[in-house]
C-alpha cells in the first residue's frame, strides 16, 4: 500500500460516511432500525422511513441516544405505495440536500402456509412491497440525484431466494425475483450507483418470530456457528456494502446466514 496513513486510519476510512445522506425504509425496528444505527454511528445523515410514526419516534430517540450528534430524522409513509415513495424521496432531498444511499429494507409478509393456499390479494401486497417497492424508491432516488452524483442501493432479500421455504414460499418467490432485479438495476444504473443485497438467514426479529419461536436452540444447532442471527449482524453487512470498502462490488447479493447455505440439505449426510 503506497498510502502514507497509518492503516487504521485507512481501513476506517473505508467504512467512514461523513457528509453523505441515507434512506432506510421500514426503519422503526429490527434490522432497520439496526441499519440506521450503524449508518448513523459511522456519520451517515439518516432519514427513516416507516408506516408507524410511534415506533419511528422511538427509533430516533434510541438512535439519538447512542449518537447525540447524529442527524437523523423520521418520515411517515408505505414503502409500497409509489405516490408516498415519490413524496418522501423529495422531502429528504429537500431537507438535507442530496440522497447517497438507499437501504430498501421494508417488507411485508401477510400469508405463512403453503404457495398454492395464497389469495390473490395478498399476493399483490407482498409483492406490491417486497419487489415493486424497491424499485420505485430506486427509481425515485436516481432522478432525485443519484444519476448525476452517484450513490448506493442496498436491496434486502433473503436467504429464501436460494432455499425452499416451508409456508414462505411466495414471500421467498419474491426475495428471489429481487436477487434478479439487483442484478439487472446494477448494470442499468452503473457505473453511477451501485447495487447490491443482502440475503440474511434467520435473524431474530419479529416479524420472522414464526421460523425461530420456541425452536432457536435447534435451529441454532444446525449452524455452522451455532446461533441465530441478530438485526446488527445484518446492519454490519450493509455498513460494508453502501461504503467504499465495497467500492468494486455491484449486482451481487452478500448471504449473511451463519453458514446456513453452506450446510448440506436435511438427511443427505445420513445417505452419504
Amino acid at each position: 500500500m503506497s498510502d502514507d496513513r497509518a492503516p487504521a486510519a485507512f481501513v476506517a476510512e473505508r467504512f467512514a460516511l461523513e457528509g453523505r445522506v441515507a434512506i432506510v425504509t421500514g426503519a422503526s425496528k429490527g434490522i432497520g432500525l439496526a441499519t440506521a444505527l450503524a449508518l448513523a454511528s459511522a456519520g451517515a445523515r439518516v432519514a427513516l422511513v416507516s408506516r408507524d410514526a410511534d415506533r419511528l419516534d422511538a427509533a430516533v430517540a434510541e438512535i439519538k441516544s447512542a449518537c447525540p450528534h447524529a442527524d437523523v430524522r423520521r418520515y411517515v409513509a408505505n414503502a409500497g405505495d409509489a405516490d408516498q415513495a415519490e413524496a418522501t424521496v423529495q422531502a429528504v432531498a429537500d431537507d438535507f440536500g442530496r440522497i447517497d444511499v438507499l437501504v430498501n429494507n421494508a417488507a411485508t409478509n401477510p400469508y405463512y402456509g403453503p404457495v398454492s393456499g395464497i389469495d390473490g390479494p395478498r399476493a399483490v401486497k407482498t409483492l406490491q412491497v417486497n419487489l415493486i417497492g424497491p424499485l420505485v424508491w430506486t427509481r425515485c432516488v436516481w432522478q432525485a440525484g443519484m444519476r448525476d452524483h452517484g450513490g448506493v442501493v442496498v436491496n434486502m432479500a433473503s436467504l429464501g431466494a436460494y432455499v425452499v421455504e416451508p409456508g414462505a414460499g411466495f414471500y421467498a418467490a419474491g426475495k428471489a425475483a429481487l436477487v434478479k432485479l439487483t442484478s439487472q438495476l446494477a448494470d442499468e444504473l452503473g457505473p453511477a450507483v451501485r447495487v447490491n443485497a443482502i440475503a440474511p438467514g434467520i435473524v431474530k426479529t419479529d416479524m420472522a418470530r414464526v421460523l425461530w419461536e420456541d425452536r432457536e436452540d435447534d435451529l441454532a444447532a444446525r449452524l455452522p456457528l451455532r446461533r441465530l442471527g441478530l438485526p446488527q449482524d445484518i446492519a454490519n453487512a450493509v455498513l460494508f456494502l453502501v461504503g467504499d470498502a465495497s467500492s468494486w462490488m455491484t449486482g451481487q447479493t452478500l448471504v449473511v446466514d451463519g453458514g446456513m447455505l453452506a450446510m448440506p440439505p436435511a438427511g443427505l449426510s445420513e445417505r452419504t
